[in-house]
């Protein structure tokens, strides 16, 4: 029972250890990118569920304890108030917008590195031999899929927080009434 508790806890990271020897070095850095991907995914969903209602809450209050809602000075206020939230909102998105795009890069850097190694050993042996040539295909299609898997799974948090923010937003400016 013990035995295959520990089994499946550590099946990722036995995954991860074979990912790493199979699709060489680069991995490690795609590795470090969705692990920075989803740390910020995290956050933003920890924002948007705990910190954002209540700054909203306060805001709005600040806002609704005014006397005066009608002039130009109270106008540029309450502008200042939605801008100070949806810059909250829009914070680390534009890091988690870089990081989607740059995983298949370093896939691709290592696909680019894989087939270097299947030239290279091509021309230390002179001759294309199939089991010369299988390991630098085999880290250069690790490194793709491994890019390609970590920027997918990245693509749709990217569109649930730009959407949510640009509709916290809206839904914000109706709150503060003139």
């Amino acid at each position: 029972m013990l035995d295959t508790l520990v089994g499946y806890l550590a099946a990722p990271f036995v995954a991860l250890h074979s990912m790493r020897e199979l699709g060489g070095p680069i991995v490690d850095f795609i590795f470090f990118a969705s692990l920075a991907m989803w740390t910020l995914t995290f956050e933003r969903y920890w924002y948007f569920s705990k910190v954002l209602p209540q700054d909203a809450a306060a805001l709005l209050a600040e806002w609704q304890a005014r006397s005066n809602h009608h002039s130009w000075a109270s106008r540029a206020v309450r502008q200042a108030m939605i801008s100070r939230l949806n810059a909250g909102m829009t914070n680390n998105l534009q890091l988690l917008r870089v990081l989607v795009p740059l995983c298949p890069l370093l896939g691709l850097l290592g696909t680019v590195s894989g087939m270097l190694n299947v030239f290279d050993s091509m021309a230390a042996r002179g001759s294309a031999d199939a089991r010369s040539m299988a390991n630098g295909v085999s880290e250069a299609m690790i490194c793709t899929l491994t890019g390609l898997s970590v920027s997918i799974s990245g693509l749709y948090p990217v569109y649930y927080f730009r959407n949510r923010a640009r509709l916290e937003t809206e839904l914000l400016a109706d709150k503060f009434e003139y």
